[in-house]
């Protein structure tokens, strides 16, 4: 009897590490009410420690709106996991379908996360870019104490008031070629900062000669990920890490070395109980 139980404790602590030896990607549908279906990544050590892990939030542009959950993995960090990169954390995708987002709803994202993984929620970053960026930039002026830190890029702010964004280390990416979002919509939320003396937390860059796409290598890089990883909500007076560079010289070399091998798929977990 004994030998038995043991045998089958055996084979359960095996199927477990069977099942946590893989990362997984998670859809999420209609499960909060009027609001947006999102992708949930899981890292692999998740499933072994059930630690609490740092949350990332991606926001996208304009080109994968809809309600195809699949489109919001044709670039950003769902895609760079796929390619081979690395991260270390709990990345929630939401899929806005059409216009504007909405900071409300982002955050009800959010808080669903908090309620079903743990989350270390000290450690949430908000990445976005082109109309995401807008995302990033209006939903961290209207919740700045929930971000530890966020990276917008070739976007803009909608919130009028955007003194809020200065609790925040917040780094603003923008190519100088830009036609699609004119580099005169960060250079504005930079000059309302700086005129109002809340840039202490910001730092921004040009990409000289960039248009609107080259942003998005960012995405693949490992260091894109040691800057957010960087910051907490727990540091005395929340300094902004300038000490991690990203520019012009990186994108030629931001798929390179990526941990794992190349087009491997995340395991995609569908389950009765996530809609």
């Amino acid at each position: 009897m004994i030998k038995r139980l043991f045998i089958t404790m055996l084979v359960a602590l095996a199927a477990i590490a069977a099942y946590a030896q893989y990362d997984f990607i998670r859809p999420v549908r209609d499960s909060i009410p009027g609001g947006y279906n999102f992708w949930v990544y899981t890292p692999t050590d998740y499933y072994y420690s059930l630690n609490e892990t740092p949350v990332i939030i991606f926001l996208h542009g304009q080109s994968l709106c809809g309600r195809d959950l699949n489109r919001v993995r044709r670039y950003g960090p769902l895609h760079a996991i796929v390619m081979g990169r690395q991260v270390d954390a709990l990345v929630v995708v939401p899929q806005n379908p059409g216009g504007a987002w909405n900071p409300k709803k982002i955050n009800d994202v959010l808080e669903w996360t908090k309620r079903n993984y743990a989350c270390d929620s000290t450690r949430v970053y908000v990445i976005g870019m082109s109309l995401g960026g807008y995302g990033t930039l209006d939903f961290t002026a209207t919740y700045p104490d929930k971000v530890a830190a966020a990276l917008a890029m070739c976007g803009g702010c909608s919130v009028k008031d955007r003194t809020p964004l200065g609790k925040v280390p917040l780094w603003i990416i923008h190519g100088t070629a830009d036609r699609a979002v004119p580099i005169s919509m960060s250079k504005s939320v930079v000059n309302d900062l700086e005129r109002t003396d809340n840039d202490s937390r910001l730092r921004y860059t040009w990409l000289k000669g960039a248009n609107h796409g080259t942003p998005a290598r960012f995405f693949y890089m490992r260091k894109t990920y040691e800057w957010l990883f960087s910051h907490s909500l727990l540091d005395p007076d929340r300094p902004v890490n300038r000490g991690i560079s990203l520019g012009m010289e990186d994108v030629p070399t931001a798929y390179r070395n990526m941990e794992f091998k190349k087009g491997i798929d995340p395991e995609t977990v569908y389950e009765t109980t996530i809609k």
